[in-house]
């Protein structure tokens, strides 16, 4: 299992800065989470953030959260290990 990319802080929420309990990786959906896993792409959360609290305030269930969660993880792929065009092929599409 790959560390995070994206922080350094393992064990503070990413989203609220409660401790964390699990892991959510920002591509997600159509075998994309084993190559996130493989990249780094991805961030402590608190299960509330993560799947367990109301749909507004979770990532998943909630489209635009989803969304924006898919484009943060590109832009950190672009920004840190290849270019577009790699997340392109990579990933199978661009969320940018």
């Amino acid at each position: 299992m790959r560390k995070s990319i994206v922080t350094d802080y393992d064990n503070i929420c990413f989203f609220c800065g409660r401790p964390a309990e699990c892991e959510h990786h920002l591509i997600f959906g159509r075998g994309r989470r084993k190559l996130a896993e493989e990249d780094g792409l991805k961030v402590p959360s608190c299960n509330n953030c993560h799947n367990m609290g109301q749909i507004i305030g979770r990532i998943h269930d909630n489209q635009m959260a989803e969304r924006l969660s898919k484009m943060l993880g590109q832009a950190i792929y672009e920004g840190k290990i290849g270019s577009r065009e790699d997340f392109r092929t990579r990933y199978g599409k661009s969320y940018l």
